[in-house]
């Protein structure tokens, strides 16, 4: 099962392996060990050449001068320089390796607007990060310019006063007008009319860019500074007036006074505070205003090692069973104020996150756009590489933990062809980020100007990080995986219940597929195939409030768990029901392929079962070896790892990214795993 190439022996002779090997990292030889080949991977070396090239995102950049006059909308020198520079939002491939520039929605040819716009606060305000940074590491004055240009523009969006003051138009059209409201309508709408997503990122922008020109320019840096107050002012009177506030969603306790109730986009917005707060540490204000913002991220993480989401910080509060890949930087987020304010205890949810989360992800394909709870959207992008590796980053930086800047090389490798399709989504000689990885290995070819940025905001970062980029370059095959995998409800081998297609999305979560119900006396009977160790397997249930059913499933005559599941109270969720996994009271055995519901009480409706390995595992190959392994036990457990013929280095990790043992080894060896944690080799 699996689609894996081989499996190692198992070991599950080795359980007694004794506390000092774990400890000294001794290795064991694994039974699996073979002599049919002698090769060894060669030494990685950092890149000859930076990966970041920004000739794409130039070329996406294009001027426009807005109407005279227009009021609530200025900007920095605007009557001296009344062009403003902007990005488009997309660009479509067309023949030769060439692209065009196009903007959101379909172009009305008479009047020469986009449906949307042309240009969009939330890529303009990202352009201007990717140049901060490019200038600050590489003192590049073209990128100096072009962010001072982008941060002009980001100005221009915000509205200056009135009920909406510090607000953020979201749509420009290619002469410059702006499009509060546009088709298909945003919320906002008008996009200045609340809090958004893109205020959020207007937050980072002013942040970072006040950090770059404090000293290089004061007086566009103290600009920078008055709109960034402004923006302030907005989070605080529509979100952080709630601050101390709790709500439930689904019966979850969640905090009150995220923007938009997002950790993602509080995320987004305590990156520009954190740099605010770092280059002056005596604003209170926004040292006050990252600190609540980072309470609340905080306030997101959940599940263990056993149960989803894995310690993952969940990105919305109206849906505790959500997570998206495109979310992660709220790690990030938390890593950097924990820094920007001295408080070590903001990370440790970021440290979670990185150190059980990351390799659930990780051994389960990587990226995907969307885990519903199921993993149900798994085309991937740039977006959600690209935040998994800033967040990796930021916490080893935090942390001082090598484990995490591993895992950043493996998450970094997946733009150079250590993903599903094998398929290279970044160029180095263009500067070209591919839009997007389908399930079924085709690419997306488009390359606009989200895509863009984020693929160059992880080249800055690997060019930041030689080591790390040395790996990501090398390691650019997958040459195994076991993960946890998907097992949809309605493929059951056996059942007496009934296959229902509901609507997919359900305002809060989304279906994998079709529904299988079970009501009482009812059963079904799933095949989840057999592997090399135990699994865990989650159940997800579809429950509306106040509802009860009572199941009890077994693998064979073994008993694994009885599920007396209870709706939760709807609180703010947008619907009443929630689709959530229910862990299971045990494991079922490596050898057992078969798995048995039996309802006693009520109506079980199920999406599908979360089959997850007690050891996963994901090894990248190529120029390189990074070969993974995670437990989720409450145990330590044994886990095989290296490559035969392979010299590597072994790092053992707890489960919080602490380093327990550390061993060379030539071929495949046995480690013993702390619970819920990893092991790396490198070689």
């Amino acid at each position: 099962m699996f689609s894996l190439a081989h499996r190692r022996a198992r070991v599950s002779a080795l359980v007694g392996t004794t506390a000092l090997a774990l400890t000294l990292g001794v290795a064991v030889p694994a039974h699996a060990a073979s002599a049919e080949t002698s090769r060894t991977a060669p030494a990685t070396s950092a890149p000859a050449a930076p990966l970041t090239n920004l000739d794409h995102l130039d070329f996406l950049l294009d001027q426009a001068t807005p109407p005279a006059d227009v009021p609530g909308h200025t900007t920095y020198r605007l009557a001296e320089e009344p062009e403003l520079t902007l990005p488009w939002t997309y660009a479509d491939a067309r023949d030769g390796g060439t692209f065009e520039r196009v903007g959101g929605g379909p172009l009305d040819p008479a009047t020469g607007y986009w449906e949307q716009g042309a240009y969009n606060a939330d890529d303009i305000t990202r352009a201007a990060v990717v140049y901060l940074r490019h200038w600050q590491q590489t003192g590049a004055e073209s990128s100096r310019t072009s962010a001072y240009e982008l941060l002009r523009a980001t100005a221009y969006l915000q509205t200056t006063d009135g009920p909406n003051a510090g607000n953020v138009v979201l749509w420009m059209q290619p002469d410059g007008t702006l499009n509060p409201s546009a088709e298909p309508i945003e919320l906002p709408d008008p996009s200045d009319s609340g809090a958004s997503y893109w205020l959020a990122r207007t937050v980072w922008a002013l942040g970072e860019g006040y950090a770059a020109f404090q000293d290089a320019d004061p007086a566009f840096a103290a600009f920078l500074e008055e709109r960034l107050a402004l923006a302030l002012g907005a989070v605080e009177r529509q979100s952080l007036v709630r601050y101390g506030q709790w709500t439930e969603a689904d019966g979850v306790r969640v905090p009150a006074w995220l923007i938009v109730d997002g950790a993602d986009a509080s995320a987004e917005a305590a990156l520009g505070l954190a740099a605010r707060v770092s280059a002056r540490p005596d604003d209170t204000v926004a040292a006050d205003a990252l600190r609540k913002l980072a309470e609340g991220i905080a306030a997101m993480s959940a599940g263990d090692a056993r149960a989803w989401p894995y310690q993952a910080v969940l990105p919305w509060a109206q849906s505790p069973t959500m997570w998206h890949a495109w979310a992660s930087q709220a790690p990030a987020a938390l890593a950097a104020a924990s820094t920007a304010l001295n408080d070590p205890t903001l990370a440790e949810p970021a440290r979670r996150d990185a150190a059980v989360f990351t390799p659930t992800l990780l051994t389960a394909g990587g990226p995907d756009n969307g885990w519903y709870p199921s993993p149900t959207d798994r085309v991937q992008i740039a977006y959600g590489a690209d935040s998994r590796v800033q967040s990796l980053l930021a916490v080893a930086d935090a942390t001082g933990s090598q484990a995490f800047t591993a895992l950043a090389g493996m998450q970094a490798a997946w733009f150079f062809g250590a993903n599903h399709a094998g398929a290279v989504m970044y160029d180095p000689a263009t500067g070209v980020t591919f839009d997007g990885l389908q399930t079924d290995g085709t690419v997306n070819r488009n390359s606009g100007a989200e895509s863009a940025i984020h693929g160059l905001l992880t080249m800055l970062a690997l060019d930041a990080h030689p080591e790390v980029a040395a790996r990501a370059v090398a390691v650019t095959e997958i040459t195994d995986r076991d993960g946890l995998e998907l097992v949809e409800a309605e493929a059951a081998i056996e059942t007496n219940g009934d296959i229902t297609t509901p609507e997919s999305w359900t305002g809060e979560s989304s279906w994998s597929g079709d529904a299988l119900t079970l009501g009482a006396g009812e059963h079904a009977v799933f095949d989840i195939g057999t592997d090399a160790t135990r699994r865990w397997v989650e159940p997800v249930v579809w429950a509306e409030p106040g509802e009860r059913s009572i199941s009890t499933w077994r693998s064979g005559r073994l008993p694994v768990g009885l599920l007396n599941d209870v709706g939760p109270a709807q609180g703010i969720s947008p619907t009443a029901g929630v689709l959530r996994p229910r862990s299971l009271d045990a494991p079922v055995l490596a050898t057992r392929d078969e798995l048995r519901v039996d309802v006693r009480h009520g109506t079980l409706a199920l999406d599908a079962l979360l089959v997850r390995p007690v050891v996963s595992r994901l090894q990248l190959g190529g120029g390189g070896v990074s070969d993974l392994v995670h437990s989720s036990a409450a145990l330590p457990q044994p886990a095989t790892i290296g490559v035969d013929g392979a010299a590597v280095t072994v790092r053992v990790y707890d489960a919080r990214g602490e380093l327990a043992g550390v061993l060379a080894a030539t071929g495949e060896c046995t480690i013993v795993l702390p619970p819920g944690g990893l092991a790396i080799a490198e070689g």
